[in-house]
């Protein structure tokens, strides 16, 4: 049982750098994030993960921001898909950052907590991954989500578009932990 504990507190830790730099760009942009769709969250995602694989495939960027970074803004984009989808009945555009940092923090823990489970049930086999799988897995989740979206939400068999947010922040989270090791 000691992994599982050293899991909760890497992803606490991870989360925690996450969570600092989106209270920051929040305090600067605002909540500006709100206008955005879901399907436009999506793409941000996919554009993140489309770099981190190149980078992964080329061995090499031009860019200065590193992989590392883009795992943060696949979490942190990630949580605002989720906090979005809870409040798309609200059609604020500025929402005050006490609230926000609290909707953020709901999301963290819901998505934690299903990270717990899955974490018991696979027995941590994400530990024994590449970095690399789990951005082609965070690809094809993106993938799924688009074709989601595209149907208009509907699913006959398949988990839903939050589910899908749930995992790739999940995924990011591990490979920074993976990459922290």
């Amino acid at each position: 049982m000691k992994r599982n504990t050293d899991t909760i507190s890497q992803y606490k830790a991870i989360i925690g750098k996450c969570q600092a730099l989106f209270e920051k760009k929040t305090q600067d942009y605002g909540t500006s994030w709100r206008i955005l769709r879901l399907s436009s969250l999506t793409d941000q995602i996919f554009i993140k993960a489309k770099r981190i694989r190149s980078i992964q495939e080329k061995g090499m960027q031009k860019v200065g921001d590193d992989v590392a970074s883009e795992f943060i803004g696949i979490i942190n984009y990630c949580i605002i898909a989720l906090i979005q989808m809870d409040l798309q009945e609200d059609t604020r555009l500025e929402i005050p950052l006490e609230e926000t940092m609290q909707r953020y923090k709901n999301a963290v823990e819901a998505t934690l907590s299903l990270q717990m489970n899955k974490n018991h049930d696979y027995d941590e086999a994400w530990r024994n991954m590449r970095v690399s799988s789990m951005t082609d897995i965070i690809l094809m989740k993106l993938l799924r989500v688009k074709q989601i979206e595209d149907n208009e939400g509907k699913t006959s068999v398949s988990e839903g578009i939050g589910a899908n947010y749930q995992d790739m922040l999940n995924y990011a989270v591990f490979c920074l932990i993976l990459m922290d090791s």
